[in-house]
């Protein structure tokens, strides 16, 4: 378990990661973090777009539907 205390940042709030948090989480000074609420009420902090697997399915969608389409543009 890490402790992080909330610090204001201006007229803000935020947390000061600790390095192995930042190494495990593997991001760094201004790559996005993504926190998601869980079913059970709970948190998590992710270096993933959580909304990544919704997009991908769209495109794949896409991709179906136009694959003549796109097969004639590619040449």
């Amino acid at each position: 378990m890490v402790e992080l205390k909330v610090r204001k940042f201006g007229n803000s709030l935020g947390v000061v990661l600790p390095k192995e948090v930042v190494n495990r989480l593997r991001t760094k000074d201004g790559k996005p973090l993504f926190l998601t609420e869980e079913p059970d009420g709970s948190y998590k902090l992710t270096p993933y777009d959580p909304n990544f697997v919704e997009k991908l399915a769209k495109a794949e969608e896409i991709i179906d539907r136009y694959r003549d389409t796109l097969h004639v543009l590619a040449k």
